[in-house]
């Protein structure tokens, strides 16, 4: 294992995108020490710990704990994702978006721009909403040391200024680094609070917290974590194989193709983006039901209360919009039209199938077939840790409620451990993990080295079924 690690550095260019990227991480994490002047720090993380287990504490646990600190980078790259859905969505609706979008490398330029824009505006309104919300307090907390128009504008240009910044970063890690810019700076903000989890671990074990429960609660927490890994590699790496028949044909004076390959679609083709743009989504409620003027409506207090994490409003639209979040991107990754039209063009095609229009459906059938299953394997993985997490908060329904009444007191209200061990983590830190290294191998195999998988030095997929 060394000694493929150390083929990394063998190879300067591979060498040099490496220590790139460690060192816009450095650059990223060094703004969690550098916060926004004049905000009470200790009211503020009294807050951001009530609100844990909620979108709030989701969209904190993306920005590395920066948001419960109100860093220069407390945003983080929530914006821009929030631009990135709203330019995806249009593209899908807006004919000459779409347009746009089929130019090529031109068009794509363009509208990578205009969400730059788009994210520049959006970080001003979340930091003016953030300052106000601030500013006005809750229940008697000031968290803001010295409130007025000097603190709003303070905090709207600090925090837009540390968005763009964060954008920049995750741009010039993806073309400069190896990875996902976004997507590291996700996993290095996740993985800097491990350690912390693992402490909090250890102090509850030490203090007995849950009494004669306290061993089998750790025991169940560390063997769903290992569970819950192990289930995210397997399917991570599932695919579902398409054969596919390339016919001879005479080029020259050679006699081409008459080889069988297979078109591999994988069963989570939109990896952890449909749980993120979901959560980003759902956050928005929790941001807009601190506002004066949803604190001074009972109308509009019900419905945001409704919203709230560990409710039944809340947790089916949260299911909902991982389903839609999981075919929408798996419409824009994956055109079956254009896969039809590649294949008949080099002679390509699918045993029993004919090429054109009936390839493009049977690729379509599957497609939405095993999309389905991702979705359903995101939601478990986002909703049963949580449940371990938080507990089984089922006692608003009369009927299931007294079902759960003699149950254990970690059952029902959690074993209350910290939101790092959440499934949604778990499945970041998984994925951006194995994508990272997957991109590295590329690298490595293309040079003639070898990779860090066994034998064939390649990651092989697995067949769902």
């Amino acid at each position: 294992m060394f000694e493929k690690i150390a083929n990394i550095f063998r190879v300067p260019d591979l060498r040099n995108r490496v220590l790139f990227t460690l060192a816009m991480l450095a650059v990223y994490r060094l703004g969690a020490f550098i916060p926004t002047p004049g905000v009470n720090a200790t009211a503020l993380e009294q807050f951001f710990n009530a609100n844990s287990g909620s979108p709030l504490g989701l969209v904190d646990l993306f920005s590395g704990g920066m948001l419960r600190r109100l860093t220069i980078f407390a945003l983080g790259i929530m914006p821009y994702i929030t631009a990135s859905i709203i330019f995806q969505l249009l593209t899908v609706v807006y004919e000459p978006l779409a347009r746009l979008q089929k130019e090529g490398e031109l068009g794509r330029r363009k509208i990578t721009q205009w969400t730059r824009y788009v994210t520049v505006i959006l970080g001003v309104v979340q930091s003016t909403a953030i300052a106000l919300t601030l500013s006005h307090g809750s229940g008697g907390i000031q968290y803001v040391l010295n409130p007025g128009i000097g603190f709003v504008l303070m905090t709207v240009i600090t925090l837009t200024a540390g968005t763009t910044f964060v954008m920049w970063l995750g741009e010039q890690i993806t073309d400069r680094g190896i990875g996902n810019g976004m997507s590291l700076l996700i996993f290095a903000g996740i993985v800097v609070g491990l350690p912390h989890g693992i402490a909090e671990l250890v102090d509850t074990a030490r203090t007995q917290k849950f009494g004669a429960f306290t061993v089998p609660a750790l025991i169940i927490l560390v063997v769903a974590m290992i569970a819950v890994v192990a289930f995210i590699v397997y399917v991570e790496r599932s695919e579902r194989r398409i054969p596919v028949q390339y016919a001879k044909r005479i080029v020259g004076r050679r006699l081409m193709g008459g080889q069988s390959t297979h078109l591999p679609l994988k069963v989570n083709s939109g990896g952890v983006m449909p749980v993120i743009f979901a959560a980003s989504v759902l956050s928005a409620p929790l941001l807009f039901s601190q506002a004066s003027f949803v604190r001074n409506s009972a109308a509009l207090t019900r419905i945001f209360d409704a919203l709230r994490a560990g409710e039944p409003w809340y947790e089916l639209l949260y299911i909902v919009a991982i389903v839609f979040f999981a075919y929408f991107y798996i419409s824009i990754v994956f055109r079956p039209d254009d896969i039809a039209d590649n294949m008949r063009k080099y002679g390509g095609f699918i045993p029993g199938i004919r090429p054109g229009k009936r390839t493009s459906d049977y690729v379509n059938d599957i497609l939405t077939r095993i999309t389905l299953v991702g979705a359903i394997y995101l939601i478990v993985i986002s909703l049963i840790p949580q449940i371990l997490i938080s507990g089984i908060h089922l006692n608003h329904l009369a009927l299931v409620g007294p079902l759960f009444e003699k149950l254990p007191l970690w059952v029902t209200n959690g074993l209350g451990f910290n939101f790092y061990f959440g499934g949604t983590s778990l499945l970041i830190v998984v994925g951006v993990a194995m994508d990272t290294i997957n991109q590295v191998e590329s690298q490595l195999i293309m040079r003639h080295y070898e990779g860090f998988s066994p034998r064939s030095g390649r990651v092989r997929g697995r067949r769902s079924w």
